[in-house]
Parts: C-alpha cells; sequence; structure tokens
C-alpha cells in the first residue's frame, strides 16, 4: 500500500509528492522530524511523538503548523488511507521554502509538512534472539553547547549516519556514540540501557542522548515491574562490566546486545531483565495509542 502522502494540508499520491528545490529542510537541514510506529492499526504514543516534535520546533524558532490535536488527526488520516496495519510513519517539519541562510527572509514562508508510511525491518530476528554485537565509533555526538541534544533535527543525524557507516565497515549491528567528554551517550539510532547490580541505568539527555519515546516506554515499564531505574553518566568500563545491556529506540523497539568492542556482556545472551523488558513492552504496543482505522 503506502500510495498516499500528507503533503502540506492534503494527502496525495506518492508519485506527485514533490518538494521545491529550495526548502530550507532539503538545503540547510533546518527543521525537525519524527518516527512512528503502527502496530495492528494502532500508533504507538502518537501524542508523545507530535509533543516531542513541538518542543523541537519551538526549540528551533519553527512556526507551528497547526494544533498538537490537528497534527495528529493528520497522521490518523494518513494511516488510514495507507491502512497500514503495522509499520512504521516518518514525520518531516522544515521551516518552509526560501534560498539563504537567513530565516528572516522567510517571514511568509509556512512550515512545510511530510507524513508519510512505510515499512521498516531495522535488524533480523536473529539479532533479537541472539542480541547484537556493537562498536565504539571513533564519531562523536556533537556537544549540547552546538546544538541542544533534546532537539530531534534533521541537520543534527550526519553524526550518527557516519557512526552507522563505521559500524558497517566492520560487520557490527550497531555502533555507541561518545561525547566529548568521553562518556556514552547513545547508539546511532538508539537510547542505551545497562543492567548493574540488577538495577536499570541509561544515560541522561545532559550526556548527549536523545529523550526517547521507546527509552521513556522502557522506563515506565522497569516501574511496573519493580526493576529500579536511573539516569547516570555510563563509561565504556560500565559498559564492558554490565550484567546485561540492550538499545531501545521506536524502529528497533528493544534489542538486546550481548558483546561490544570484543568484549562479551554478561553471559553473551539476552538476560533476564532485557526479556522480560521486552515481553512488557510488546505489551503496551496492544494498548498504548489511538486506533487509526
Amino acid at each position: 500500500m503506502n500510495r498516499h502522502v500528507f503533503l502540506n494540508g492534503k494527502l496525495i499520491n506518492r508519485e506527485e509528492a514533490f518538494l521545491n528545490i529550495y526548502d530550507h529542510g532539503f538545503l540547510y537541514g533546518d527543521g525537525a522530524f519524527e518516527g512512528v510506529r503502527v502496530y495492528n492499526r494502532r500508533i504507538f504514543r502518537l501524542e508523545e511523538h507530535v509533543a516531542r516534535l513541538y518542543r523541537s520546533l519551538k526549540s528551533l524558532a519553527i512556526e507551528k503548523p497547526m494544533s498538537p490535536e490537528s497534527f495528529c488527526d493528520s497522521v490518523l488520516e494518513t494511516v488510514a488511507a495507507n491502512q497500514v496495519e503495522s509499520g512504521y510513519i516518518r514525520i518531516s517539519v522544515s521551516r518552509g521554502v526560501g534560498l539563504g541562510l537567513d530565516p528572516k527572509h522567510m517571514k511568509d514562508a509556512p512550515p512545510t509538512i511530510v507524513i508519510s508510511t512505510e515499512q521498516l525491518s531495522l535488524y533480523p530476528a536473529s539479532m533479537y534472539q541472539n542480541g547484537l554485537e556493537v562498536i565504539t565509533a571513533s564519531t562523536r555526538v556533537p556537544p549540547a553547547v552546538c546544538i541542544d541534544p533534546q532537539i530531534k533535527s534533521l541537520g543534527r543525524y550526519i553524526n550518527n549516519i557516519a557512526a552507522k557507516m563505521e559500524a558497517n565497515r566492520v560487520g557490527a549491528g550497531e555502533a555507541l556514540m561518545l561525547n566529548m567528554q568521553g562518556y556514552v551517550a547513545e547508539a546511532t539510532g538508539d537510547n542505551l540501557f545497562l543492567v548493574v547490580d540488577g538495577k536499570l541505568k541509561t544515560p541522561p539527555t545532559s550526556q548527549g542522548a536523545l529523550p526517547g519515546i521507546t527509552r521513556a516506554t522502557v522506563m515506565d515499564c522497569a516501574n511496573e515491574l519493580g526493576i529500579p531505574c536511573e539516569e547516570s553518566v555510563i563509561t565504556l568500563y560500565d559498559c564492558y562490566c554490565a550484567e546485561e545491556a540492550f538499545l531501545s529506540g521506536t524502529a528497533a523497539e528493544v534489542i538486546p546486545m550481548v558483546q561490544l568492542d570484543g568484549r562479551t556482556i554478561g553471559e553473551g545472551k539476552p538476560g533476564v531483565f532485557t526479556n522480560r523488558l521486552i515481553e512488557e513492552f510488546h505489551k503496551r504496543t496492544e494498548t498504548d495509542g489511538p486506533v487509526a482505522w
């Protein structure tokens, strides 16, 4: 399916969806985006994704294209039009059309809005069963003094792409990225969790981690299961010596990490805490979020 795209206020055929070559998102990466999942026609944590999108837009001083409620309705409309049972939604909002770096010349330019649906398989099933082998990338996350990691901006991810290419070159499933101080921030497209002394730990956003929607869901799941969870500054030493480790993200969901830089983590297989959280996460996807059609 996936025949329809929501572009600037209306649904059109995918083949007819084109952007202006002077769109600021294309020219400068000037915009924000979200990736959202559909499970059995239910859009998982849609309101949370739209709320994060609007926080990103506010931080970038991009005009809100419509009310959050109307934006959610537009996502629902797109999913229904494409009759998506389960899949991936990509939402992009740029500052709009205008040649030149200075936004003051774009006062009358409305934001460009694109909502599309697609099928996405990030990792094979075997990696969920056996766990990921991960490396540490040499590419660092940008420091917060340059761009705040809480902004899910279009231009920010060039570093993540470079780090992913490092992982690809050595056949690793994923790469961890450090901040400029040498602490672990996140993976190229996912947040990191460790199990240490029976507690769940994840890097805070102040260390370069995106405030992931799946990350927040995992923390909710941990609370529901009675597993202590805290944000904590994490080093590579902590990762190597952890009892368990896993990554979380909208596309990846929750996936075990069993090796880092050639060091086996824990017993070298998905652990008890990880499996419990994966099970609890999947339960949430059955009930959390509006049904599109």
